[in-house]
Formats: structure tokens, sequence, C-alpha cells
């Protein structure tokens, strides 16, 4: 069994971020940073469950969500080639590379509601990366590699598989609701006893 000691440490740690600076967001996602690089900087504790590829789609797994729903955190698994839609969050969002990497292309909106494609940023394993309405919240993301998996851990300001949020057509401007899920349920158990030393 794998030791989650990391992962409750990381839920404990961003509880109390959150109750702290949750009305400033500048403040919050600057303490929040560098505590999610500290997890994805360990490639030890997320168990094979919440890791697993699927041969076509890109998976979104659950790990925790607050039970107020001020913040969830999911682990994003990438197939080989895999890539998500033009999509929003419409709420705060920190994104770690755990395993691989993604690129990730930011899109604004042009004159005629079309959105414009900004360059491509790929983003190595052990970086960490802010979304937000306030920063910038429509992208698409991909796995950099085209032979193995890459995982992302994502934190976001909301219970973001039950938010109402929207995908784009970048060509047309055409705007989609969506409301994404998981491909879970939470971690169970996380915060039962600790693997014995």
């Amino acid at each position: 069994m794998t030791d989650l000691s990391r992962l409750r440490a990381f839920v404990a740690e961003t509880t109390r971020i959150v109750e702290a600076h949750g009305a400033d967001e500048a403040a919050l996602l600057a303490i929040l940073r560098p505590s999610l690089a500290g997890l994805v900087a360990h490639d030890d504790w997320l168990p094979d469950a919440y890791a697993a590829p699927h041969p076509q789609f890109y998976r979104q797994y659950l790990l925790y969500a607050d039970p107020l729903d001020r913040w969830s955190i999911v682990s994003f698994v990438w197939g080989p080639g895999q890539t998500t839609p033009v999509h929003d969050h419409t709420v705060w969002g920190l994104v770690g590379v755990l395993r691989g990497a993604e690129v990730s292309t930011s899109f604004i909106a042009g004159s005629d509601d079309r959105l414009i494609a900004q360059p491509p940023e790929r983003i190595e394993a052990g970086a960490v990366v802010a979304v937000s309405p306030r920063l910038g919240d429509v992208h698409a993301i991909a796995n950099a590699h085209a032979d193995r998996t890459s995982i992302s851990i994502h934190v976001y300001g909301g219970n973001i598989g039950g938010i109402r949020r929207h995908v784009f057509d970048a060509a047309t401007g055409a705007v989609k609701p969506f409301v994404s899920g998981y491909s879970n349920v939470a971690i169970p158990n996380l915060w039962g006893a600790p693997k014995a030393a």
C-alpha cells in the first residue's frame, strides 16, 4: 500500500492556507505554490489506481475535495499524445507536473470573439503553474510525450468536478458549457492509520 502521509500533510496545509488567505487570491497562490512544488518533487505517494491511464482519454482522478467545496486536488493522467479541448476553470488553480511533461497552450479572445493561441509552454516534472480568471483562464493541455504517460497534480479553488465550466471552439469562438465530473471517487480512507515504519 502507498504511504499517503505526503498527501495528508499537503491536504492539511492547504486547508490552513485556504482558511487564512481564501479572500486574497494572489496571496493564496503565492503561499500555496511552494507547497504544491514540494508535493510534486516526490514521485512516491500517488497510488497506482490514481495514476492509471486510459488508452483513449485523459483521466481526472479526485484525490480530495474539501467538505465545504473551497478547494479540491486532482491527478490528471495523460496517455501518450492525449490532450484536452480548449477549456476554462472559472476558479483559481495550480498545476504541478509529477511525472513526464505537459504542453500548455493559452488562448486570448480576439476582436471577433475567436480565440487566439499564444505560444505553447512546456511544463516539466517539478514545475508549478497557475491559472485563474484574473491571470488567464482559457487553455488546452497535452501530454508532451508521444510514447509515455505524464501525470500532473491540480489544486483548484472549488470542487472542480462539479463546477459548470466551458469548452471553446478556437476557430469559431463557439462556447459550450460542461461539468467534468471525475474518473473515480476520492481516495478512500485518506485519514486512516499511517503506514507502519
